[in-house]
C-alpha cells in the first residue's frame, strides 16, 4: 500500500546464527493463478523447504502501520509480542512509496517487505525477492482465496508472497458540491469539466491503469482487455485522457491525510478515495461524503509480505509472515490500518464487529470488481503477447502528464 497515517517504531536488531534449508523454487506450484508473460521466466530462486529457529532478528521494510511496536500508541502493539514469541527482534524502516521500496530491497539489507502490486512484479523479475514455500505458512490456509495466485503476486501458480490485506480505489464526493447520484469514473474523466479546479486524483503512475479501466469500459475500439497491458497507443490513449483531466485537477495526493484535508475545506470535492478515507472524513463535523465502486470496476491494492532473495534471516521472516497474517493479528493491522485483512478468519477478531462488512473483506463478487494493482511490464502481464510498455516508461509518462 500507500502513505497514510501510520507511523511506525523500531526495535534493536540483533544476529545469530540458524540455517534454513532450500529447494528448488518449481515445487509446490498450483494449477492456477498468475501466468508468467510470454517468454519471461523470474530467475532461478531457491525455496525454503523447512523452517528452522529463529536467527534473533528481522530487517523488514513495511508501510507505516503494517508494523507497530507501541511507539507511536502503547496500545497498538503487535511487533513486541511477535519477539516475545520468536526471539527475534525487529528492525523496521518505513517505506514511503513502492519505488522507494524496491530500491530498498535491492540493497540487499532487508528480510522482506510488504508490497503493493505496482512493486512485486518487479521484485520477482529483477530476482529481489524468493518464491514462498507456503506450507511453511500455516496461517496461508485460510487467507481469502481470491487473493491468492493473482497476476501480481504469482507466477505460473508459484506464490511469491503471503496476501496481508486489500482495498479498492473508490470513487467519493461531497453531495453539497456534487448533484445527483454518482455511479460512473465518467465524473473524473469526461464529465470533470464540471467540477473544474475541484477533481482529486492519485498520485503514482499506477494511476495510469484507472485512465485505461475506465477507457476499457467505454472505448473498446482500443483493444484494451487489462488496464495493466498497455500497448503504446493504448498507453497514448490513457495518457490524453490524463491530460484532459489534468485541467481540473485541485491537487494530486499520495498521503491520505492530505485528502481529508482537501475535502474538509473544499478545495477538492470529487476524485478517487479510498474507504478509510471516507470513514475519516465522515467521523468528523466538518464535512460529509459519499462513495461507491463505479459501474466500469476499479482498480484497487493487494498488499503482499515478500522475502529477500538475500534475507540473511529467512527463519525469522517466515515466522512473521506467520504471525502477521494470524487472525488476531492482522485483524488488528486491518482495524488501525484500514483495510480489509487478507485472514478471513480475522474477522472474528475485530473489536468493530461490523468492520468487515464495511470494508467487503469476504466478498469474493466485489473483489472481482476489481483489477488489482499489477506492475505493468514489456511482456503483457494478461499474457497477450510482448508489445506492451513497462513502468519506467508509465513512469516517464505520468510526469510528462503532472508536467
Amino acid at each position: 500500500m500507500r502513505v497514510t497515517l501510520g507511523r511506525v517504531g523500531t526495535a534493536l536488531a540483533a544476529t545469530a546464527v540458524a540455517a534454513v534449508v532450500v529447494a528448488c523454487s518449481s515445487s509446490s506450484k498450483s494449477s492456477s493463478g498468475g501466468q508468467a508473460a510470454s517468454g519471461q521466466k523470474p530467475p532461478s530462486v531457491p525455496m525454503a523447504s523447512s523452517v528452522g529457529a529463529g536467527e534473533g532478528a528481522l530487517n523488514i521494510i513495511a508501510w507505516a502501520g503494517y508494523a507497530e511496536s507501541g511507539q507511536n500508541d502503547p496500545k497498538v502493539d503487535w511487533v513486541h509480542p511477535f519477539e516475545q514469541q520468536t526471539g527475534c527482534k525487529v528492525n523496521v524502516k518505513i517505506g514511503n512509496t513502492s519505488d522507494e521500496m524496491v530500491q530498498l530491497m535491492r540493497t540487499g539489507q532487508y528480510d522482506g517487505v510488504s508490497a503493493s502490486g505496482d512493486a512485486t512484479l518487479r521484485l520477482i523479475y529483477a530476482g529481489d525477492v524468493a518464491p514462498v514455500n507456503t506450507d511453511l505458512v500455516p496461517n496461508y490456509k485460510t487467507i481469502s482465496a481470491f487473493l491468492k495466485n493473482g497476476k501480481w503476486n504469482s507466477v505460473d501458480g508459484q506464490m511469491y508472497g503471503i496476501p496481508h490485506g486489500w482495498g479498492a480505489n473508490l470513487l467519493m464526493w461531497n453531495p453539497s458540491s456534487v448533484t445527483g447520484t454518482q455511479d460512473s469514473w465518467a465524473a473524473v474523466f469526461d464529465k470533470s469539466d464540471q467540477y473544474k479546479g475541484k477533481v482529486t486524483a492519485y498520485d503514482s503512475p499506477i494511476y495510469i491503469a484507472d485512465a485505461a479501466l475506465y477507457l476499457m469500459a467505454t472505448q473498446p475500439n482500443l483493444g484494451i482487455k487489462d488496464p495493466y497491458s498497455l500497448t503504446s497507443a493504448q498507453l497514448d490513449a490513457a495518457v490524453a485522457l490524463l491530460e484532459k483531466q489534468k485541467a481540473n485537477i485541485s491537487e494530486y495526493w499520495a498521503d491520505y491525510t492530505k485528502e481529508v484535508q482537501a475535502f474538509e475545506s473544499g478545495t477538492s470535492v470529487i476524485g478517487t478515495t479510498w474507504q478509510v478515507i471516507a470513514n475519516t472524513i465522515n467521523g468528523g463535523a466538518k464535512t460529509k461524503v459519499k462513495t461507491v465502486l463505479p459501474k466500469e470496476g476499479s482498480t484497487g491494492w493487494s498488499d503482499t509480505w515478500m522475502i529477500s532473495s538475500k534475507a540473511k534471516h529467512p527463519n525469522c521472516m517466515y515466522k512473521w509472515m506467520d504471525y502477521i497474517v494470524s487472525p488476531s493479528v492482522n485483524a488488528q493491522v486491518a482495524e488501525y490500518f484500514g483495510e480489509a485483512p487478507a485472514q478471513t478468519l480475522a474477522c472474528q477478531h475485530t473489536s468493530d464487529k461490523t468492520f468487515c462488512q464495511t470494508y467487503h473483506a469476504l466478498d469474493q463478487a466485489y473483489s472481482n470488481q476489481l483489477h488489482y494493482w499489477t506492475t505493468p511490464q514489456k511482456q503483457c502481464v494478461n499474457g497477450g503477447g510482448s508489445d506492451c510498455t513497462d513502468y519506467a516508461q508509465w513512469v516517464t509518462k505520468w510526469q510528462q502528464i503532472k508536467g
